[in-house]
């Protein structure tokens, strides 16, 4: 490095930190500082003030009124003063991926329902600073945005970044000794001084107009426009920016809730053809995880028939919907592995014989014999053709086979070309499984490959690959099973597999599989909804195919989705009188028990409708217990009543056609009612099957139940079993989350008695009910608690803001909802350890906030939207009228006395004067509020007692406070019947986070920010719709308010100060966001409040150096 020149040895280095630091260290609190700034007179006749004493903070409000500015209005005022329209809360439409938002058809829904679709297609409200980014806080040079500034950008590779390759780097260098003497035969050993290499090199290319006369003016326009072309706009803002010297603690805004999806697939089914062509082919695609024994992604069926083979079906199939055409499809899945696989089931028209006999001419008859066999394929044919025309609308199982589709990605991103075309058969002999490139054969690889974790299985990157399936499995009749299938699959992937020695059915099925496009044209949702951007409707779409994780996801809804699965699994009909031997499984959902109300609800399969009033099983010829392995989609109604259930109706099949022999006759019955207490249905199930039709009233009861009169197979006894899975945005599935979404809802409603479970709750006891399942969601499983997320939060806020009022008596919620929000939030820290930021908020909380929340009632599209909102009529939560009084005793004497200010009382009708004389006669002392010791109105904001004696007096002032309350409520409550109904939620969540002690309060620090930043959102929306935020600051909040605000703020710096050498990584966290806070207030409150605030903080970390108060990350 070239050394310093001479006039910048001079110049010092010392940034303006280390000067103060410096001089307050040398100077603070000694008598030395007057005598080096050679004050005259006697020091000990004066107070000397150290450095590092903090001064009385100024009254801001105060002085800024008695002070106006001398400057004119304009560009210098403005650059002045802080501006008074800086927080805005704006109300931004949320994105919607498809043409047509989802939502349920019909008009008349239940309240959780209403509640569901609200939070689902509600406009975010987001407060929004305007000027923040014109602050020393605001750094536009995010990761981010680096990272988005850098797309598209050409990558700069050099010869010296490039490793040459090892065989083509080797051909080059003996190449190069053929053709070229050694170097070190040349007089000087340079390659420049071997001629001989001089001769045989290419020479460079010319330049043109190298030698001609060029103005230097044309020569820097030249210079100038080639410099512009191709040059990015913020070229500089490339850099990474430097490190400051004083770094700044920066939030950054969250994600904003959207659907999930996992790594996504797209699988293009091409082409499907066999050695003869006799009838239709139906085959289905699925992921299935052999680890986890689960199947991981709902069916897609597609039709690659021919027209011809189509006709056959003509009299069966109606017209075919063009969502059913679809023959790609988009596969997502969250968490890859080396256990997944791509399993392919064929299905064809059922007919006479069993699954061998069936297929025993797709294995003998080969394509280049159709000359020799023409008169046996015909037969064939004329057979097929019969039996399309009498069976068309029946199938039976046919064959299968599996792809290992890590395996496939591999290979296919190991190789060099833009595209792969791998061939894979199951081997008739030596059973391996065999790539081709170009169609040629390179080598024969085991199944099994060596896996190197889930980090390898990625889904995004690798090259697109044709795949053509050469050879696939018979079914077997009797292992048609899941359970049959994972042994299947874990076999495929040994050597030595037995499927291998196996005859095979000889195919050719052509499939591409690439990484899914990040925006794919004509793409349908699983409900069949249209994907931005589909331009013409005519044309083939491509499906998204719903994934089923393998383990838990924990990303809250953001859209309605309300889907059912049902999957026939077995039935047992051995110990059945009479003839029932070719079985299949009419499957309907129901509205009521007249045949003539099955919904149309059924989800089509592939070249039919689109929905469809009734689904078949697949038959297994003569089997009396056949295995099912067929998966029926259902659209759920968005409201469910008790009269909706699923009817299975069982069918013998006749395959010979016979005189008075119907096609189907009826031998069973049996149902499942989809609502249990008011809950979902779900679940595995072994049902009894009757032998008749099911009496009146049957779908409100349990097959379970033995009604009178009818008969049973096999005694009573469960010989059915089906599986019921829904997947659903609607119906939680967790007996904790039903409750307390049940018991809300009742109290809005109005409804009595309210059905949980086994239990009718009665408005007497529905306190305590209420209570207690409040306090079970801690017990709720934690999946589903994420789920429903934001629903959840919002109902426990509107419990704290609108107490409910049963039989008369208000009951107050607030310190109950505040320990279960800190309870949730506590476990989603704690088990979603991988959504944290660099501050440890968890990106789905500070989402919620965000984005999500707003305070009840405060809806633009409320019935009374707009500003005074919350500050006007309050809103009462008007339940069964008390007995002993009458209704207008109640509604006239009731109350509206804040949690947050119970010596101030508001009122919702006229009788102010009633509980002011209540409130005196009672007497409060109101000595120990720090309204009348540290306010604003009694003294200076600075003139604050002794760190230790604020923090002593905030806890003496809360506990008078809660004592005072307590007495007050219940005093009021003798009198009135009633306790108050008006809140505002900053004031109730201050309040309960003071008097809060144990657990709770312990769990409330834990995750301090989420509170902080709530309660700011909260009085910013307080502000917004009561049309205050241009008023005076010092008149936006209560003094009660401010007092709880000011305990709070002392009693967290207490535990900033007490922890620190315990719990670091937590003081850290706290320390972080009572910053945050602090500095948001200067936004909405009184700045001089505020400052004393910040003066506590300091005077109580000030005797703790190693507590390390964080000033900077204070930013105005």
């Amino acid at each position: 490095m070239a050394e310093r020149r001479a006039f910048a040895q001079k110049i010092s280095r010392t940034v303006a930190a280390e000067v103060r630091k410096q001089i307050s260290g040398q100077y603070s609190g000694s008598p030395q500082l007057l005598k080096n700034l050679n004050i005259v007179g006697s020091i000990s006749h004066h107070t000397t003030v150290p450095l590092t004493e903090a001064v009385d903070p100024v009254d801001l409000e105060d002085y800024l009124i008695t002070h106006p500015l001398a400057v004119d209005s304009g560009l210098l005022r403005d650059l002045i003063e802080f501006p008074p329209d800086d927080i805005e809360v704006v109300y931004s439409p949320r994105d919607c991926r498809t043409l047509v938002s989802a939502v349920p058809e019909e008009s008349e829904m239940d309240p959780h329902v209403r509640d569901c679709i609200r939070s689902y297609t509600e406009d975010w409200a987001v407060v929004i600073r305007k000027y923040h980014k014109l602050g020393t806080g605001f750094n536009p040079n995010t990761l981010d945005k680096q990272k988005e500034r850098q797309k598209g950008l050409p990558k700069q590779v050099f010869e010296s970044d490039e490793a040459p390759d090892g065989n083509n780097y080797q051909d080059e260098q003996d190449d190069l000794k053929r053709r070229s003497m050694s170097i070190d035969d040349t007089p000087r050993g340079s390659w420049a001084c071997s001629i001989f290499d001089l001769k045989n090199s290419l020479p460079d290319a010319l330049l043109p107009n190298l030698l001609d006369r060029t103005p230097n003016e044309e020569i820097d326009r030249q210079n100038d426009d080639q410099r512009k072309a191709n040059r990015h706009k913020e070229l500089f803002a490339l850099h990474p920016s430097p490190d400051e010297e004083e770094p700044i603690e920066r939030l950054s805004v969250p994600e904003v809730p959207k659907e999930h999806f996992g790594q996504r697939l797209l699988v293009k089914c091409l082409s499907l053809k066999f050695e003869i062509e006799i009838e239709p082919i139906f085959a289905s695609l699925a992921l299935y995880d052999v680890k986890e024994k689960k199947k991981i992604s709902e069916n897609f069926y597609f039709d690659l028939n021919s027209e011809q083979m189509k006709g056959l079906l003509r009299p069966h199939v109606p017209p075919a919907a063009i969502t059913t055409l679809a023959r790609s499809a988009i596969f997502s899945i969250t968490y890859p592995s080396q256990d997944v696989f791509l399993v392919i089931k064929l299905e064809k028209v059922l007919q006479q014989g069993d699954i061998g006999e069936c297929a025993e001419p797709y294995m003998i008859f080969k394509e280049a014999d159709a000359t020799k066999n023409k008169e046996k394929l015909e037969k064939l044919k004329s057979q097929a053709d019969q039996f399309c025309q009498r069976l068309g609308k029946y199938r039976m199982p046919f064959a299968w086979t599996a792809i290992h589709l890590m395996n496939i990605v591999s290979s296919a991103g190991s190789l060099e070309r833009d595209s792969t075309e791998v061939e894979i058969s199951t081997g008739e002999r030596k059973g391996s499984w065999s790539e081709r490139r170009n169609s040629s054969l390179v080598g024969r690889r085991s199944l099994e490959r060596t896996t190197s974790g889930d980090d390898s299985c990625n889904l995004t990157s690798f090259r697109p690959a044709t795949l053509t399936v050469t050879n696939f499995f018979k079914q077997e009749g009797d292992r048609l099973s899941d359970e049959d299938l994972y042994k299947f699959l874990a076999d495929m992937r040994r050597p030595s597999s037995v499927l291998r020695r196996l005859r095979p059915i000889t195919a050719q099925l052509k499939i591409d599989i690439s990484p899914a496009p990040e925006n794919p044209h004509y793409c349908l949702t699983p409900e069949l909804l249209q994907v931005k951007l589909y331009p013409d409707s005519r044309v083939r779409p491509t499906r998204e195919i719903l994934e089923f994780p393998a383990r838990d996801v924990y990303v809250p809804n953001t859209t309605y989705r309300n889907l059912l699965y049902i999957y026939p699994q077995s039935l047992n009909f051995a110990n059945r009188q009479g003839s029932a031997r070719n079985i299949t499984v009419k499957v309907q959902f129901m509205y009521g028990e007249d045949p003539s109300n099955a919904m149309p609800v059924i989800f089509g399969k592939s070249s039919c409708s689109e929905f469809s009033k009734e689904a078949y099983t697949a038959v297994v010829y003569h089997n009396r217990s056949p295995d099912f392995h067929e998966e029926i989609k259902v659209k759920l109604p968005a409201t469910l009543t008790d009269h909706h259930h699923l009817l299975f109706t069982f069918y013998h099949v006749s395959c010979q056609q016979k005189q008075n022999t119907p096609l189907e006759t009826p031998v069973g019955y049996t149902w499942i009612p989809m609502l249990q207490n008011g809950r979902l249905k779900t679940g595995q199930f072994c049902l009894p099957v009757s032998l008749e039709k099911p009496p009146q009233a049957y779908s409100v009861l349990s097959p379970e139940v033995p009604l009178p009169g009818m008969k049973w197979v096999d005694n009573h006894k469960g010989v059915f079993n089906v599986e019921v899975v829904a997947v659903s945005s609607i119906h939680t599935q967790d007996p904790y989350l039903d409750k307390f979404f049940a018991l809300v809802n009742a109290l809005d409603e109005h409804m009595f008695p309210v059905r949980i479970g086994d239990m009718r709750i009665m408005e007497n006891n529905l306190e305590n009910e209420l209570k207690s399942s409040i306090a079970a969601l801690n017990s709720s499983q934690l999946e589903p608690v994420v789920r429903f997320l934001y629903l959840l939060l919002d109902k426990l806020i509107l419990l704290v803001v609108r107490p409910p009022v049963i039989a008369g008596q208000i009951v107050n919620l607030g310190q109950a909802s505040f320990e279960a929000m800190a309870s949730i939030i506590n476990r989603l820290h704690k088990n979603l350890e991988g959504n944290h930021d660099q501050h440890g908020r968890n990106s789905l909380l500070a989402s919620y906030i965000y984005y999500v929340f707003r305070l009840p009632n405060t809806y633009p599209n409320s019935p009374s939207p707009g500003p005074g909102g919350l500050g006007g009529s309050v809103h009462y939560a008007t339940m069964a009228r008390s007995a002993v009084r009458p209704a207008s005793l109640n509604l006239n004497r009731s109350r509206s006395l804040s949690n947050s200010n119970p010596d101030i009382s508001g009122t919702p009708t006229s009788p102010d004067d009633e509980v002011r004389s209540i409130i005196g006669s009672k007497g409060l002392d109101r000595s120990n509020s720090w309204v009348n010791t540290g306010g604003p109105k009694a003294a200076p904001w600075g003139s604050n007692p002794s760190p230790s004696a604020e923090s002593t007096q905030a806890m003496d002032r809360s506990c008078n406070r809660m004592s005072s309350h307590t007495e007050t409520s219940s005093f009021l409550q003798t009198l009135t019947g009633r306790l108050p109904t008006k809140k505002l939620f900053h004031e109730e969540l201050a309040l309960q986070w003071v008097v809060c002690s144990g657990s709770v309060r312990e769990s409330a620090l834990q995750q301090a920010w989420f509170f902080f930043e709530l309660m700011v959102k909260s009085m910013v929306h307080h502000l917004y719709f009561n049309d205050k935020l241009d008023a005076p600051r010092k008149s936006r909040f209560p003094e009660r308010f401010m007092d709880d605000i000011a305990a709070l703020v002392s009693t967290i710096a207490s535990d900033i100060v007490s922890r620190f050498q315990k719990d670091t990584e937590m003081v850290e966290r706290l320390n972080t966001s009572l910053a945050f806070f602090l500095n948001d207030l200067l936004s909405v409150m009184d700045r001089g409040f505020v400052f004393s605030l910040i003066k506590t903080c300091y005077k109580q970390c000030l005797g703790v150096p190693e507590a390390g108060f964080s000033a900077h990350h204070l930013q105005p």
